[in-house]
């Protein structure tokens, strides 16, 4: 099954909740860091190689026309389905259906996640479904997995028991297969979802991370701290800041923790530059009883304070200090401290890097939808599945200017 290369957007409400911005202003076009969040949503999709675009706008559709044209500022090709404001979702995308090609990726205008397309299609492919939801678990929300991981509840109402789950968009489409399931063409895609799922035509992937909205002035604030660019760097603890104890051992002591030189001389030039630090670090010594949390703790600390002597500042330490066979979310290859911290500090996971020594942290970014730098003797190993690092190096002094260059590329991009 072929990845699609069409992405369709539905951008023809009214935003009444972002009102009085959208008195005279459709709701895509909101600014966003000066820019309209459309633009990030574009910009998103052209970096996975999705190649045309099509608006389905309505309210003030023409000035979403007059900004991005054709699309070839924008380095996408872009075309134009527009209606009534009245129009609801399910109309814009029957009207527009000799336009959409037999598969496509449909977008929320006001949502945004990092998300792997490819991820997404591989579920898709797998459940041989008329469409694949991206979903947020959710108190409230408006879908229900069954034990498999398939939907099997769809209520926007949401007055159903056990909706734990919302939809936000980026779901991929078989077009015919949608379409088949329209009774009469003014109607909320909403119903045509509730529809599908009922028929067990939809399945579903789970985003561990945050979604952000724009569609009231709260979230519109939020969505531009997190969609601003931090020079916040991730990165492990043994191993890569100070040396890995023996094997089957661990850092037990500041006694026993030993700086890595080059590494603390990165961090220092970094700092420089204006990176804050984040620290995340598996620790399955205290679940095996080989260590205490105090401990742990207690050199936590005592790194953060030696660091900031030397001018660096590490903002936040995660530490998962379950045993590698609970199953836990957040042991690294595992993504959970990586959500963690971004909800934490409004991380954006497509711009941030994490740096370590192990194919595992590789994995762990790679889970995470973030960038990893892999240094040490194991830096040419294959951590598989599409995790291979950005960027390897014997020592992280080394990777200190692919990684300032590559957050530069983040700040001077439009998204």
């Amino acid at each position: 099954m072929e990845a699609p290369v069409q992405a369709v957007i539905l951008c023809g409400g009214l935003g009444e909740r972002l009102r009085p911005l959208t008195e005279d202003l459709p709701k895509p076009l909101a600014p966003v860091g000066g820019r309209p969040f459309l633009e990030y949503l574009i910009c998103q999709l052209r970096e996975q190689q999705v190649e045309r675009v099509v608006l389905l706008t309505g309210y003030y559709g023409e000035k979403i026309r007059d900004h991005f044209g054709d699309g070839t500022g924008h380095g996408v090709q872009i075309d134009y389905s527009s209606g009534p404001a009245e129009w609801d979702t399910g109309r814009r995308i029957w009207e527009a259906r000799a336009m959409l090609d037999c598969r496509f990726l449909l977008l929320y205008s006001d949502n945004y996640v990092p998300v792997n397309i490819g991820k997404l299609l591989s579920v898709h492919s797998a459940s041989l479904s008329a469409v694949t939801l991206l979903l947020h678990q959710k108190q409230n929300g408006n879908v229900r997995l069954d034990g498999d991981g398939g939907v099997e509840v769809y209520d926007s109402t949401r007055s159903t028991f056990g909706l734990n789950y919302v939809e936000i968009g980026y779901m991929i489409i078989e077009r015919d297969r949608v379409l088949g399931a329209y009774g009469v063409s003014d109607v909320s895609f909403s119903q045509i979802l509730e529809k599908l799922v009922k028929g067990e035509q939809v399945a579903g992937l789970v985003s561990g991370d945050s979604y952000h909205s724009i569609s009231d002035p709260d979230r519109l604030k939020l969505a531009e701290q997190y969609l601003a660019v931090k020079r916040v760097l991730m990165i492990d603890r043994d191993g890569t800041i100070n040396k890995r104890a023996p094997r089957g051992e661990y850092i037990g002591s500041w006694s026993d923790f030993h700086w890595d030189l080059q590494t603390v001389e990165a961090m220092r030039q970094l700092a420089k530059k204006g990176f804050r630090f984040l620290v995340l670090s598996n620790q399955a010594g205290i679940a095996r009883g080989m260590l205490k949390a105090k401990m742990v703790d207690e050199i936590n600390t005592r790194m953060v304070s030696e660091l900031r002597k030397q001018g660096v500042d590490v903002i936040d330490v995660y530490v998962c200090p379950h045993h590698w066979d609970e199953g836990c979310s957040c042991r690294k290859p595992n993504p959970g401290m990586f959500f963690k911290a971004s909800r934490s500090h409004l991380l954006r996971m497509d711009r941030t890097v994490y740096v370590g020594d192990d194919p595992r942290d590789s994995r762990a970014a790679f889970n995470a939808e973030c960038l990893s730098v892999l240094i040490g003797p194991e830096r040419e190993l294959d951590p598989g599945g599409g995790a291979k690092p950005s960027f390897t190096g014997e020592t992280m002094l080394e990777t200190v200017p692919w990684i300032v260059s590559r957050y530069e590329s983040w700040e001077e991009s439009y998204c």
